[in-house]
């Protein structure tokens, strides 16, 4: 067997796989920040957690964090480290606020995933039920997709943050909140997620899941921590859903 035979073969194999990964949803539950958007392609994450930093400074509160934590480029890693040390205060509340204002900020500039648009229109066209499982903001998705005019294929199923930090992702907490109010058993979904987290909370939750990687490195460490099924692109996922209608 040649190495082109082998090549295709895989392929074929891949693209059976996938086509029956989409073709068993019933309810799809999507993540926000990577397989909707980048939602800091302008308004940098790294530029968010400065400013989250510097206002524990300004409270008199610099020695919270560690050095790294200072620096780190996530913002998350600000809040995570904040609710160790407090958990559940009113100055966790405060801090998830202030950056749940800066990811509305972002939504301006924020960049739509490449075919992800017709993908959620299609799908919701062909009967599917659409939900947002994320550890942003619900309000940050909902001035998003009302920006896209996507609310409507989702509409009222956005699951996100709030201040309990303990129930975000890799907490299945919003999946299962979405499967509940959807009537999904776990079985009949599909999480679309872009980090391990995602992949994570899905197996806790007993959902199927497809990786959505928009590079190699992604890929890499979505592969790493066991996921099966991995896309580059979800155009081959549009065209999969397109063949249902």
């Amino acid at each position: 067997m040649t190495s082109d035979t082998t090549q295709t073969d895989r392929v074929t194999a891949e693209t059976g796989n996938l086509r029956e990964l989409i073709t068993n949803a019933r309810f799809v539950l999507f993540d926000f920040d990577g397989p909707i958007c980048r939602l800091f392609a302008g308004h940098t994450a790294e530029q968010v957690a400065k400013e989250l930093v510097a206002w524990l400074e300004g409270q008199g509160l610099r020695g919270l964090l560690t050095e790294e934590e200072r620096v780190h480029p996530d913002p998350m890693v600000v809040l995570y480290a904040v609710n160790r040390r407090h958990p559940h205060s009113d100055l966790v509340a405060e801090l998830e606020e202030r950056l749940t204002q800066q990811e509305r900020k972002a939504v301006g500039s924020a960049m739509p995933t490449a075919y992800v648009d017709p993908l959620i229109r299609t799908w919701n066209a062909v009967g599917r039920r659409l939900a947002v499982a994320t550890n942003n903001s619900p309000r940050t998705v909902g001035d998003y997709l009302t920006g896209r005019g996507l609310a409507g294929c989702f509409a009222p199923h956005v699951y996100g943050r709030t201040s309990d930090l303990d129930r975000l992702k890799p907490n299945p907490h919003c999946l299962n909140r979405a499967l509940n109010a959807m009537g999904a058993a776990p079985s009949t979904a599909l999480m679309i997620g872009d980090a391990p987290t995602d992949l994570r909370a899905a197996e806790r939750a007993g959902v199927p899941f497809l990786g959505y990687a928009r590079n190699e490195e992604k890929a890499e460490q979505l592969r790493d921590a066991g996921a099966r099924h991995v896309v580059d692109s979800l155009l081959p996922v549009l065209r999969l859903v397109r063949d249902q209608a």
